[in-house]
């Protein structure tokens, strides 16, 4: 049985180790934390998976909280005018929840227990000397770590890469004491807030180590009044700061925000990213060759929420085409048509994320002013968050967009 060797705690290495596992892979996993220092660590990020997503962890068992978590049954979008007041409000419900736990809870959950099922965990921050001498000993190296020194092996592809520099200033809170939107108060939603010219605000209900919360997280655009965290302010400093945005662009989201408390002392995050589309095979200084995955060969901005969805489907496809190949060498062009089968879905994604960072176009405006007074095209646009190739047929393209709307109106 081939020997894999999986550098990257996330979901998708994980996810991919644990995976390989039912097929008795040797799998071994490097983490540059234990379980108790990724607990004991800040917030990693925001993540809503929807159920494309999470069917994928329930049909392997590997969905630990979801008994618990909150589910997300809807989403709804609100759009800010001038003068602060909501000139477009509305919420529609999925077809099937959606789910958001805490990376904190998630991950070191995982790598408990990818070892009780005989997977091998190192705990070290891998460097690319390290992996030098480390495909010597493995059949596959799979790079899932989408920070660090490790990612300048992959070469960004310009022909997938429209964008140079982060295209939002992100900062986030995670909180206790959120209270429901009055709109739907029997069930939990995420809410999409655009401020036109200035950024968005989601408001994401999550679980995290202290049970469930709500994420509150600004994405600003740069230079902007929400671009304002580069003095990194203390955790208090930082939900304060948040909340006074608020007041200022979205007073309906402030007034329910009032009460609110920092889940622990390390629930803040702020930061930015390019977004990038990467060359799948890493080439090392010995000429080894290793296989990217999930954010390493494609991130995306969060503002379309895609993160944890896309690297569950990519462990997916890297899974299929590993236990595919069999004892057949994983050589650089089965590393290619591997990332390329991923790429036929993500490209999807990423285009219509890519699309999203833009000031919306005019048919754009048109589907969300539609879905306000039309539920059939609001449950179809929230439902695409669980499978956005679906946006290629009537989002993304002014004609199909009219042709759409023409059928359903």
């Amino acid at each position: 049985m081939p020997k894999i060797l999986i550098v990257g705690a996330g979901q998708s290495g994980l996810q991919l180790a644990l995976t390989l596992r039912e097929h008795d892979y040797d799998v071994t996993l490097m983490s540059a934390r234990t379980p108790d220092e990724i607990r004991r660590g800040r917030v990693m990020s925001t993540q809503c998976m929807f159920a494309d997503a999470l069917k994928i962890e329930r049909d392997h068992e590997i969905n630990q909280w979801e008994a618990e978590t909150v589910k997300v049954e809807g989403i709804g979008v609100s759009i800010a005018g001038p003068d602060s007041a909501r000139v477009m409000d509305w919420v529609a419900r999925l077809d099937a929840y959606g789910q958001s736990v805490d990376q904190r809870v998630k991950m070191a959950g995982w790598l408990e227990l990818l070892e009780q099922r005989g997977g091998k965990v190192v705990t070290h921050g891998a460097t690319t000397a390290d992996l030098d001498k480390l495909t010597e000993l493995y059949d596959l190296v799979v790079v899932a770590a989408g920070k660090g020194e490790l990612v300048q092996l992959f070469d960004r592809n310009p022909d997938r890469s429209p964008y140079e520099r982060p295209q939002r200033a992100l900062s986030l809170a995670y909180v206790h004491g959120l209270a429901p939107r009055p709109e739907h108060p029997d069930y939990s939603a995420v809410r999409f807030n655009i401020i036109p010219g200035v950024g968005e605000l989601f408001i994401i209900p999550a679980y995290t180590l202290s049970g469930n919360c709500d994420i509150l997280f600004f994405e600003g655009i740069p230079g902007g009044p929400l671009d304002c965290w580069d003095d990194r302010p203390s955790p208090q400093e930082h939900l304060d700061r948040i909340l006074a945005l608020m007041q200022q662009f979205l007073p309906w989201e402030y007034d329910r925000a009032r009460e609110v408390e920092l889940t622990d002392a390390r629930a803040t995050l702020s930061g930015g990213y390019t977004p990038m589309v990467r060359h799948p095979v890493g080439v090392l200084p010995s000429g080894g060759r290793v296989l990217g995955m999930a954010d390493v060969v494609v991130a995306n901005d969060p503002i379309t929420g895609q993160g944890s969805n896309n690297a569950a489907k990519c462990a997916a496809v890297y899974l299929d085409r590993i236990v595919k190949r069999g004892e057949e060498p994983f050589d650089p062009e089965w590393m290619e048509a591997t990332f390329e089968q991923y790429w036929e879905y993500a490209q999807h994604v990423t285009d219509w994320t890519n699309a999203m960072l833009q000031p919306p176009p005019e048919h754009v405006l048109k589907i969300l002013g539609t879905a306000q007074v039309n539920q059939t095209v609001a449950r179809r646009l929230v439902n695409g968050f669980s499978d956005p190739s679906d946006f290629r047929h009537w989002f993304m393209d002014p004609g199909k967009t009219e042709a759409y709307l023409a059928e359903v109106i």
